[in-house]
């Protein structure tokens, strides 16, 4: 076994695996900063450039120990590529022994019980569902892991998914008649044997809340938790400290219920019939809001007499159906448990009744068809503190985009990590060489009406001086049509917008066509790796403050009011900052790449708190001229 400072030696085990391979110091200051906190079981935030390698920095000390290793990433795709790529290659260059697992969340395995059930009763399906529901039936009947990514052949949104996999509301649990069977039992049971188990922070904090019930046992089985993509943890982990009612989770259980009765408890129609009822009341429930989905404050919606009667009717049923229920009572184990988890709902639903609450958030959104309830805490600080203080453990995390001009006060105090050791190593790129930031003269202020045609001409004045290969980020879909819709008027250039198509197939086509342009908001701002020629230009329509109309945020400023703090400054600058890190980290992937920044707020330049930005972002050469961008992507290509 090799130590750190070997393994990434100009002739160490990596340099016999990757061509060309160079020492970077930021690289090796953090695998060692890793190391330490790994060996001292303490808390590291460590902020790393774009092209440090923190992959491998945080896998070789993973991999060298003999604790048992979490790694927590921030998306499913970047845990497949951990896992399938970057793992195997360090781990067959120093510990071929060691023994590693993937482990996702419930709703990616085969639910064997919810196939059987709607095996039996599949009548009112769609024939384009049942085609699949076949197809998921033929794979069923083969596969060891149960991995619904093995079939390739679903779209990622088919809508038999649903009918073939699990959630934590729907799933029996131990009481479930196919539990030694399970997929997703025998995942975990090789995920607890595993040196090293990667996950995501969704699946973490799930566990972690103890919302997985019958299982809860990989978090407390770890020495070392490390958590790539750190910076997206606390809004992730504020929504599983806190409480949630969903009408199309309970639908979906009161669906189940109707169905398990007519093959189980044929006797006991009342069953169906009072699921049927609650199955109404909750499409009555969506009908007291607007039909367009929108977001808005909980208590203030349950003071309309409407809302509220409903939310009454909806108790009384869900009551009289689990009195009914409980007069069946251990005839079925199948739905004992269901109703189990509907009066479990029913409590939940009686939380949101309450008129009392403290130092939480509620909050609604609707979609098309349901209505989702939330209770988030305006802060995990204290949750997380006490879930670090009562595991011995070595707490890591890093991300490219932490620090606040190279200070983590905010990060900490989101997540209660004052006492943490922190790092933050620059980039190696050398972006005074590679990259050019503009914030363009003469633009209306970002609120004015003139701001969309300028944001037109500044973006076809990028294109043609970069010939396509541009990426045209916004913080509104809205202004993203509006502008697309114009600059298409005016360019032959292929324009790909964002919700067109799915994410991978307008990235795909985008890739394929080096004069194509992409206009695009948040889903594109992070975990897109565009490298050389293919990305010159990244223009942003302004800084990504957050909406301060969204019920949640809005609580969060309203607290830090009432305590003393400054809202603006203590929230919605860092959390700006942070995003627009996001998207400027799109430009520079690799040593070898140049491109150009333009960002089109003048406030950057105008307000106090524009250096603050300036200062976060990477030290590119500065203009404001457009003229002096055109040289420059000229000279680059």
């Amino acid at each position: 076994m090799n130590d750190v400072k070997t393994f990434f030696s100009d002739t160490g085990p990596l340099s016999t695996v990757l061509s060309g391979y160079k020492v970077r110091e930021q690289q090796l200051d953090l695998s060692l900063a890793i190391e330490k906190s790994m060996r001292n079981n303490s808390a590291l935030i460590a902020e790393a450039g774009t092209g440090t390698g923190k992959t491998f920095a945080y896998l070789v000390p993973a991999l060298q120990t003999e604790q048992k290793v979490i790694i927590s990433t921030g998306t499913k795709n970047l845990q497949e590529q951990l896992f399938k790529r970057d793992l195997p290659l360090v781990r067959d260059l120093i510990a071929k022994g060691k023994d590693a697992a993937l482990l996702k969340g419930r709703s990616n395995y085969l639910c064997i019980h919810r196939v059987k059930l709607n095996e039996v009763s599949n009548r009112g399906l769609e024939a384009e569902t049942l085609q699949e529901f076949r197809v998921v039936l033929k794979w069923a009947s083969g596969t060891k892991t149960g991995d619904m990514s093995e079939l390739k052949q679903l779209k990622e949104d088919a809508k038999v998914l649903p009918l073939v996999t699990s959630t934590i509301d729907n799933c029996l649990g131990k009481d479930c008649s196919y539990f030694e069977e399970c997929h997703l039992v025998k995942a975990r049971k090789k995920a607890l044997a595993a040196d090293v188990l990667v996950v995501n922070h969704h699946l973490f904090f799930a566990d972690l809340a103890l919302k997985e019930q019958g299982f809860g046992e990989l978090i407390p089985s770890a020495q070392s938790i490390i958590f790539d993509e750190a910076h997206l943890i606390p809004d992730i982990a504020s929504e599983y400290f806190g409480d949630t009612f969903s009408t199309r989770q309970l639908s979906d259980q009161l669906k189940d219920l109707g169905k398990l009765q007519k093959v189980s408890l044929k006797d006991a129609s009342q069953l169906s019939e009072f699921a049927d009822k609650c199955i109404y009341s909750l499409s009555d429930l969506r009908m007291q809001f607007p039909a367009d989905p929108e977001r808005g404050n909980w208590q203030d919606a349950i003071k309309r007499p409407s809302i509220l009667a409903q939310m009454n009717i909806l108790s009384e049923q869900l009551n009289l159906l689990l009195a009914v229920g409980e007069a069946n009572a251990q005839r079925d184990t199948d739905v004992d448990s269901l109703l189990e988890k509907i009066g479990q709902n029913a409590q939940g639903l009686s939380l949101f009744l309450q008129e009392k609450h403290k130092d939480v958030s509620l909050w609604y959104e609707t979609s098309k068809y349901h209505v989702v309830l939330h209770l988030t805490p305006l802060s995990i600080a204290k949750q997380f503190q006490k879930v670090m203080d009562e595991r011995d453990a070595s707490w890591i995390f890093t991300s490219a985009t932490l620090a606040i001009d190279e200070n983590f006060e905010h990060f900490q105090k989101l997540m209660g990590l004052h006492s943490a050791t922190t790092l933050c190593l620059d980039s190696p790129f050398d972006y005074q060489a590679q990259a050019m930031l503009c914030v363009p003269r003469y633009l209306p202020e970002p609120s004015s009406k003139q701001m969309k045609q300028a944001l037109a001409e500044t973006a076809i004045t990028l294109v043609e001086a970069a010939k396509g290969r541009c990426f045209i980020l916004f913080t509104s879909h809205r202004m993203m049509k509006e502008v697309a819709e114009i600059v298409a008027d005016e360019i032959d250039n292929k324009i790909l917008v964002q919700g067109e198509r799915a994410k991978s197939a307008i990235l795909h086509d985008y890739l394929e066509d080096a004069s194509s342009v992409l206009f695009a908001t948040g889903a594109f701002w992070e975990g897109v790796d565009v490298k050389g020629d293919d990305l010159l230009c990244v223009m942003i329509d302004k800084l990504p403050f957050a909406s301060p109309d969204d019920p949640l945020f809005k609580a969060r400023l309203d607290d830090c009011r009432k305590q003393g703090g400054m809202p603006f400054f203590d929230i919605q600058v860092p959390q700006a900052v942070i995003a627009l890190k996001q998207g400027a980290g799109r430009l520079i992937r690799d040593v070898g790449d140049r491109g150009v920044l333009v960002i089109c707020d003048n406030r950057l330049v105008t307000k106090p708190y524009g250096s603050t930005f300036i200062n976060s972002l990477p030290n590119m050469k500065k203009t404001r001229s457009l003229s002096k961008v055109q040289d420059f992507l000229k000279s680059i290509q």
